[in-house]
């Protein structure tokens, strides 16, 4: 069977237009998910900030002002899940920032108002864990 010259352009074209169809619905596929992933990490990392900034608030009245109501560690510990929830949706740096600081925070809880080395080890591993949620904001799309 012959097609015409008119035939074979319109099925070329159809092809064409499937195909370019079919690239474009991907890529906007593709894109709605990082940008999605984007929004999470985005929404993590600065209720991580703010937790880890509420964990230091309770870091300094424990150590400096010996206020054993604002500087209580059982506190820290709550804030210091959230940080961890949090850290789930965010990239292995970070993730694994998040768990040393956990673990520092294991090591250190209880001697935090009295302890010099304690309390400066806890304020590196949020300062690390810190750094590493910055760093995960800059190289978001």
């Amino acid at each position: 069977m012959r097609y015409s010259r008119g035939a074979k352009l319109f099925r070329l074209t159809a092809v064409f237009s499937m195909l370019f169809a079919l690239i474009g619905f991907s890529y906007n596929v593709w894109r709605m998910e990082v940008t999605e992933q984007n929004a999470s990490r985005r929404e993590a990392a600065f209720e991580m900030l703010r937790e880890m900034a509420a964990l230091e608030q309770i870091i300094f009245a424990a150590h400096y002002d010996n206020d054993t109501v604002n500087g209580n560690p059982r506190l820290g510990w709550v804030r210091l899940s959230m940080i961890s929830d949090l850290a789930i949706l965010m990239p292995i740096g970070t993730q694994d920032a998040a768990a040393e600081l956990k673990r520092v925070w294991q090591h250190n809880w209880a001697l935090i108002s009295k302890n010099k080395p304690a309390t400066k080890a806890v304020l590196a591993a949020l300062e690390h864990t810190r750094l590493q949620v910055r760093n995960t904001l800059t190289t978001l799309e």
